[in-house]
């Protein structure tokens, strides 16, 4: 006689259902991932529906996960996917519990959708949709296997208890199984991932900056005050703010880069590799770059010494004349390897301003994720018009003709950057003791640079804060005030004056369309050193008694 007790105990079938999806999901992103290692990093599933999001989000919302996000923004996507991934393969588990080709099809639909986004992405190609259509057959194929294998008819003689075929036991088995390929092809492929990128990594650690033709004056040696709290005046390399859209950072081989110049204007077209660019004359030249994106206040802006060629030589050299000069084109268009286009205005390159094809930044090569091998720097516009890395081509045309990446996106054409100043130090909230207080800073207003900044307490008069020496008009400029605080809580504020006379406005505005406006403020208690000395000398005498 056969009890129900001594029965193998059956999976639970909602259990079952929610651990099969989660199982066919991690199964089909593996099998995916090594598959877009073989066609292109970009083309994997993640990356691609993460792009595609990106491309079609509201300037909004975008502004409001840069604000909230930072620098993490792109790993919040990326994890909100996933989490999105992994309760519709939750549903398409416990779907086909109950009806089975409908789970198989639920979990096949992100395969094309994947595909789809693959597709929509700049510079796709059929094959990109290659990788998220094997994820879906594999995550679809997983997930039949998984539940035909518990839930076929239970064979003849088969022990009683229940009517799925396998016990816990067998599941597990399987489960571990499914789970250990899965790993195992997800490991190959970024394994291969990483050999594919291995020559541009080598082609980077191998690459030697030339010595510049035009090199840069030393930084004067009181542009960098000595105020604990403020911002260095060159920003190391890895420290440098990134701001872009880039899910995966391109990584581009050196040997085989190229940069095609051509358009309206253009009358001997250019195709160069970078040893061709690199025969040029580099320029040495300190730039401040700033992100539209950035508050009032706001981190994303930053200083650095970029090696480059001269981008209106290169320009000239292929019969492109400015508009003021009878040239037919207003814009050039810049695309980076990856798809993405940023049209910055022909004159601004165009007008003595140090415009740069930069290959160094701070004494090396650019960095995989500012853009090596080459990218685009123009002093005095925000970067979204102007700071192309990864770069491959240069298009002219004009602004009615072509709209680039960002001004689909409800943002300006042009994008001069506004005059703005920062608050470094004290930072908000902070709680110094009442007497001198050193309060400083940085200012900007690129190509028109920094003629004096003022501070105020509380809404009082402006006063003049020190300014540290200029290194030209192109960057950011220390300054220093000197606070005599007295006890309680304060509003600090700081405006700047930039090269022409023009003071910075107080009005306040957002990012959107143009870069924000508005005075940096502050809030600080300062406490006071009667009330420092009493708690001191209570403590004292608590010691004393105990």
């Amino acid at each position: 006689m056969t009890s129900d007790k001594a029965a193998p105990r059956q999976p639970h079938r909602r259990l079952f259902g929610v651990v099969s999806g989660l199982a066919a999901a991690c199964a089909g992103l593996a099998l995916a991932q090594l598959a877009a290692a073989v066609v292109r990093p970009e083309a994997a599933p993640l990356t691609a529906v993460g792009g595609a999001a990106v491309d079609r989000t509201p300037a909004a919302l975008k502004e409001w996960a840069i604000r909230q996000f930072g620098a993490a923004d792109k790993l919040v996507l990326t994890l909100g996917i996933v989490a999105v991934l992994a309760a519709v393969a939750a549903l398409a588990g416990l779907l086909a519990v109950r009806h089975l080709p409908a789970g198989i099809a639920l979990a096949g639909c992100f395969g094309v959708i994947g595909a789809a986004a693959a597709l929509s992405r700049p510079e796709a190609s059929w094959k990109d949709a290659l990788p998220s259509l094997v994820g879906g057959l594999a995550a679809a194929g997983v997930l039949y296997l998984l539940v035909t294998a518990v839930t076929r008819p239970r064979p003849v003689g088969a022990p009683a208890g229940g009517s799925w075929a396998m016990d816990r036991r067998g599941f597990g088995r399987l489960l571990v199984a499914v789970l250990a390929v899965s790993a195992g092809a997800g490991y190959a492929g970024r394994r291969l991932g990483a050999y594919g990128s291995a020559g541009a990594t080598a082609s980077r650690a191998d690459f030697v900056l030339p010595r510049p033709a035009v090199p840069a004056p030393p930084v004067p040696a009181g542009a960098q005050l000595r105020v604990p709290g403020i911002s260095p005046f060159l920003t190391p390399n890895r420290d440098f703010y990134r701001v872009d859209t880039a899910l995966v950072v391109p990584r581009v081989d050196a040997d085989g880069w190229r940069l095609t110049l051509h358009g309206e204007g253009v009358t001997r077209p250019l195709t160069l590799s970078l040893r061709e660019l690199l025969a040029r004359p580099l320029v040495e030249h300190d730039i401040t770059l700033t992100c539209v994106s950035n508050e009032v206040g706001g981190p994303y802006a930053g200083n650095a010494r970029w090696l480059g060629v001269r981008l209106a030589d290169l320009l000239r050299e292929a019969g492109v004349e400015p508009p003021s000069r009878g040239g037919p084109a207003d814009q050039l268009v810049a695309r980076s390897v990856d798809g993405m286009t940023l049209g910055t205005p022909v004159e601004a390159v165009m007008d003595g301003r140090e415009a740069l094809l930069a290959v160094g930044m701070n004494g090396e090569p650019l960095p995989f994720a500012h853009g090596f091998p080459v990218r685009m720097v123009v002093p005095g516009l925000y970067g979204y018009v102007s700071a192309c890395k990864w770069l491959t081509e240069l298009r002219l045309t004009t602004f009615a003709a072509y709209d680039a990446y960002w001004v689909r996106r409800s943002w300006a054409a042009r994008g001069p950057v506004k005059t703005q100043s920062r608050i470094d130090t004290p930072r908000p909230f902070a709680e110094p003791t009442e007497g001198r207080v050193a309060v400083a800073g940085v200012a900007w207003a690129q190509h028109r640079g920094i003629a004096a900044v003022q501070v105020r307490v509380d809404g009082g008069p402006w006063r003049e804060a020190r300014l540290a020496d200029a290194d030209g008009v192109d960057t950011w400029r220390q300054w220093v005030w000197q606070w005599e605080a007295t006890p309680g809580s304060h509003t600090l504020e700081v405006r700047a004056t930039d090269g022409t006379g023009a003071v910075q406005t107080g009005e306040r505005a957002g990012t959107v369309p143009g870069g924000a406006t508005g005075w940096h403020s502050v809030v600080v208690r300062v406490r006071s050193r009667a009330g420092i000395t009493g708690a001191g000398a209570g403590a004292g005498r608590g010691s004393g008694r105990s």
